[in-house]
């Protein structure tokens, strides 16, 4: 999954595809690099963030997804308006990215009236005040009780079970240790009954282990992590940096094809 923040403020790269011309090129830039899946976001989900008004979101995101739609790659529209939901379904978007999991008033409706996927996400609190004070008991089993039961509550609504994705939220609402601690478990999630979501493409955690202030720097790190989620049973790899990520992503899928054989 390609990233495509049509966003000033985004963490890594807020304002370098705000203009719809260069979304595009960059977002088939990344379809050509290996992306089956380009996540189209208008409001920033980053620590800090502020909420962006609907009109806004939709302005940034429709145009781009009316231009992808037919695409070699699905496409995603991460929000969690249900009103942007709807329009972006209209436009030709395959796949819900919510980081709220349906909790808006209206969103799972709004996944119901349409044929898309849906991605489940956990996050602890809000952006603009989610890491200011993090907690769990049992970070890993607190978030796959809150995962496993809205997927139910997508199953028993009737969502089929094949469009349902679900994510940890590495970075939502999460410490560097609560993040690691997820990572190294992500076991426990991939060997239920849903398919596996792994975001920690450049995040700050990163930065806590390897030094890196600068976003653009911690690529080495971010592959490494998207290798071990692989092997422990990922099945998408929500990414900034395709082309490398891909690269590091056949290496796995070659040793796992000698495995099998």
């Amino acid at each position: 999954m390609g990233v495509l923040n049509v966003t000033p403020d985004s963490f890594s790269d807020g304002g370098r595809y705000l203009n719809a011309d260069a979304a595009c090129e960059h977002a088939r830039r990344m379809i050509s690099a290996g992306a089956a899946i380009i996540d189209v976001g208008g409001e920033s989900t980053r620590p800090g963030a502020a909420p962006v008004a609907l009109e806004e979101e939709l302005a940034r995101v429709i145009p781009v997804i009316e231009r992808l739609a037919g695409s070699a790659a699905v496409i995603s529209i991460d929000t969690g308006k249900p009103e942007v939901m709807r329009a972006a379904a209209a436009a030709g978007a395959g796949l819900i990215n919510d980081v709220r999991a349906l909790r808006a008033p209206g969103a799972l409706q709004a996944l119901l009236e349409s044929d898309c996927a849906v991605c489940l996400m956990h996050m602890q609190g809000e952006p603009a005040t989610m890491q200011q004070a993090p907690r769990y008991l049992d970070v890993v089993n607190e978030i796959k009780a809150f995962l496993f039961e809205r997927a139910q509550g997508c199953l028993a609504a009737g969502i089929a079970r094949q469009r349902i994705v679900i994510d940890p939220g590495f970075g939502f609402g999460k410490t560097p240790a609560h993040n690691l601690e997820l990572l190294r478990r992500l076991e426990e999630f991939t060997q239920g009954d849903w398919p596996v979501l792994v975001g920690l493409s450049r995040k700050s955690t990163l930065a806590s282990i390897v030094g890196r202030g600068q976003e653009a720097d911690r690529l080495p790190a971010s592959i490494a992590c998207a290798v071990v989620a692989v092997f422990k049973g990922a099945r998408i790899i929500r990414a900034h940096d395709v082309a490398a990520t891909v690269d590091a992503l056949k290496v796995v899928a070659a040793l796992e094809a000698e495995r099998a054989e």
